[in-house]
């Protein structure tokens, strides 16, 4: 637990954007393999993969009061939500002080979120993809000026909520397809479009679809050949998506989905499947689009094995002769 403690130490600032303080995750820290610290201001959310004692937990939250009144001596109430997370969905959520905001709204480069930190094991803006967040806008606004026939068209699969579309929008795109099954989560991702004004503006221009991708074929088709296609699944899901076996029922569809010329950005998050999982497939799968890079991950997640961590592949389809 001390490199915890000792990151909680060395907190330069109160951050400002919503982001990852500690990452025992990723290998770095012998003994702290558990322990990851979240900021969504002005929350901390500490979690553990495993069991911990009480007081250990005293531990942590009394150098995170310490910590914050010395940095921020105006916010002297500590609100600190404390997960417990083991094998299969046995999760524990608890408030260990203050308070949560209704609704908690949180920013990151910019662009707000809203997020839900006290329920579930997904809080509804995943920090390890801030990287590639940034990207889709910078394409976008780099395809919108380049492009006298507008912005770009894309296609955001398992858009969760819709962070992908936003940023988007924000970059010029001319129109966002979100398909995902939980309508609730696209219900959230229609209020992130409003809380960044791309909603009235965007009307028409963002679409969701609470639908199975697998059963969606038709839609799909029919909305493209789009020049971005997002692919960002979770790795198990059960009843819905497990990347082992679904993921090359997508990987197939792209090359025929793509505008000539356009991007894929295949995302997979789980330390079980490493980057051949995803090169392979494609090279065997959709063999006519190229691998143009792995975007890198923010730093605040760096890991022991890169091929363990977040992987999130670009690959362009051929471009007209």
């Amino acid at each position: 637990m001390q490199a915890l403690l000792d990151a909680i130490t060395a907190l330069p600032a109160i951050p400002s954007d919503a982001c990852r303080i500690f990452h025992g995750r990723g290998g770095l820290y012998p003994g702290c393999e558990h322990w990851t610290l979240d900021y969504f201001a002005p929350v901390w959310v500490l979690t553990s993969f495993q069991p911990v004692s009480e007081a250990e937990l005293g531990t942590l939250q009394n150098a995170l009061a310490q910590r914050q009144q010395a940095l921020s001596p105006e916010q002297p109430e500590l609100n600190l939500i404390y997960q417990c997370r083991q094998e299969g969905d046995n999760t524990e959520t608890r408030l260990l002080s203050g308070s949560v905001p209704s609704p908690h709204i949180v920013s990151e480069a910019g662009t707000r979120y809203q997020v839900h930190v006290s329920r579930g094991q997904n809080h509804g803006l995943f920090l390890d993809m801030a990287a590639g967040r940034r990207w889709v806008r910078e394409f976008c606004a780099q395809f919108h000026a380049a492009n006298p026939r507008g912005g770009a068209k894309v296609l955001n699969l398992f858009a969760y909520t819709c962070a992908f579309s936003v940023v988007a929008l924000q970059g010029g795109a001319s129109k966002v397809l979100n398909l995902d099954m939980s309508a609730g989560a696209l219900s959230i991702g229609k209020q992130n479009h409003a809380l960044n004004e791309v909603g009235a503006e965007a009307m028409g221009k963002a679409s969701f679809l609470p639908h199975d991708i697998f059963t969606t074929w038709g839609k799909i088709s029919r909305g493209g050949p789009y020049d971005l296609i997002i692919v960002d699944p979770p790795s198990f899901q059960k009843g819905s998506f497990v990347a082992s076996k679904d993921y090359a029922r997508l990987m197939r569809r792209l090359p025929d989905l793509l505008m000539p010329g356009g991007h894929a950005l295949l995302c997979l998050n789980t330390p079980k499947l490493g980057l051949s999982f995803l090169t392979e497939q494609m090279s065997e799968l959709a063999p006519d689009l190229v691998l143009v890079e792995r975007l890198a991950n923010p730093p605040a997640f760096a890991d022991v094995d890169e091929d363990r961590a977040l992987k999130v592949l670009l690959y362009r389809a051929p471009a007209l002769a």
